[in-house]
């Protein structure tokens, strides 16, 4: 009636698409992320899904992503149903676990990696 409850014209701020994760689960995959890094940078995002800190870290990451999904592939691996890939994952690209843990690869070479609150999203432009 007098704009009390706010309103729900056009100008209403639309809600941010989901992140184009791509589920890491099979070590399989890991031969085609080195591959893939050729032509792309890789980023992949190890999660605790029982860890405040990290479901934290991952909401911060997406609220603030904002690379076209051309630019980058993103990877998600949980950490505690898939750990041995998550070990795998350090030997393959030598970085000591963290949780959580952003590794950015490329040319097949883990060329940086973050954990904790220091996981911040504008820093990947850098690596487009």
């Amino acid at each position: 009636m007098f704009g009390l409850f706010g309103s729900k014209d056009s100008s209403e701020k639309k809600e941010k698409e989901a992140l184009p994760w791509q589920a890491l689960t099979s070590m399989d995959q890991l031969d085609s992320i080195v591959e893939a890094s050729n032509s792309i940078p890789i980023v992949i995002f190890k999660h605790s899904t029982r860890c405040g800190i990290s479901r934290m870290v991952l909401r911060n990451f997406e609220s603030t992503y904002d690379i076209d999904s051309s630019q980058i592939k993103l990877y998600y691996l949980d950490l505690l149903n898939y750990r041995n890939i998550s070990d795998e994952v350090g030997y393959k690209f030598q970085v000591v676990h963290q949780s959580p843990q952003l590794i950015v690869i490329k040319n097949g070479v883990a060329v940086a990696h973050a954990s904790h609150h220091s996981i911040r999203a504008e820093e990947l432009t850098k690596f487009v």
